[in-house]
C-alpha cells in the first residue's frame, strides 16, 4: 500500500505543481490527503493573486481535485489543532489532519513552519515539494515520468512538451530536469 502523504495548500496553489502532485497520486505512488480547510486556504490565496481567474472555473477546478484522487479527505481533526505548536499557529490544522490521516509526510513549500523536530514526535516528515518529487522519481522513474508527459499531453494550446512542464515547474521551485527522468538508476 502507497503511503499516506498531506499535501499544504502552498503546494496546491501553482497549477501546474498540483496537476502533478495529483498524478503521482493517481499513479498509486502515493495515497494523497487534503481537508476543505486546505483547500479553502488555497482557493482563497489564488483569488487574492489571480482575480482575474473566472469563479466557476475555480469551482469546477476544486470538484476536479476532488474527484481525481480517491479518499483525500481528512476530517475529524478539529479537537487537535488547540494541542499542537508550531511557529505560525494558523498552520495547526494541516498538522492536526495530518495525524488523524496517519501521514508519514506533509509535502509544503513551507518548511520553517512546520519544523521537523516537531513534526517528528508524530513520525511524520516534512518535505518541500522537490524533495517530494526527487523521493518519488527514486522509487519509481518511469511513473512520475508518465505523470509529466502526461501533463504536457494535456496541454492542447499551445501544445506542451516534457520540457514546457518542466519549466514551469522549475518556477514553482521544482528542479527536476529531463536528465533526471529519463535516467536509468
Amino acid at each position: 500500500m502507497a503511503f499516506v502523504v498531506m499535501y499544504d495548500a502552498s503546494v496546491l496553489y501553482p497549477s501546474t505543481l498540483r496537476d502533478l502532485l495529483i498524478r503521482i497520486a493517481q499513479s498509486g505512488l502515493v495515497q494523497a490527503k487534503w481537508t476543505e480547510e486546505i483547500l479553502d486556504e488555497m482557493f482563497a490565496a489564488l483569488r487574492r493573486q489571480r482575480p482575474d481567474l473566472d469563479p466557476e472555473r475555480l469551482d469546477r477546478t476544486r470538484s476536479m481535485m476532488g474527484t481525481a484522487v480517491r479518499d483525500w479527505k481528512v476530517s475529524g481533526y478539529s479537537a487537535l489543532i488547540e494541542v499542537l505548536k508550531l511557529p505560525d499557529p494558523d498552520d495547526r490544522h494541516v498538522l492536526a489532519a495530518a495525524i488523524k490521516a496517519k501521514a508519514q509526510v506533509i509535502v509544503t513549500a513551507n518548511l520553517r513552519d512546520f519544523p521537523a523536530a516537531t513534526l517528528h514526535e508524530w513520525d511524520i516528515d516534512p518535505k518541500s515539494p522537490d524533495e517530494f518529487v526527487r523521493d518519488q522519481i527514486s522509487l519509481d522513474r518511469s511513473r512520475v515520468y508518465a505523470s509529466v508527459q502526461q501533463i504536457a499531453d494535456s496541454w492542447k494550446r499551445p501544445l506542451g512538451t516534457i520540457e514546457d512542464v518542466l519549466e514551469r515547474l522549475e518556477r514553482s521551485g521544482l528542479a527536476i530536469s529531463v536528465a533526471e527522468l529519463r535516467a536509468r538508476p
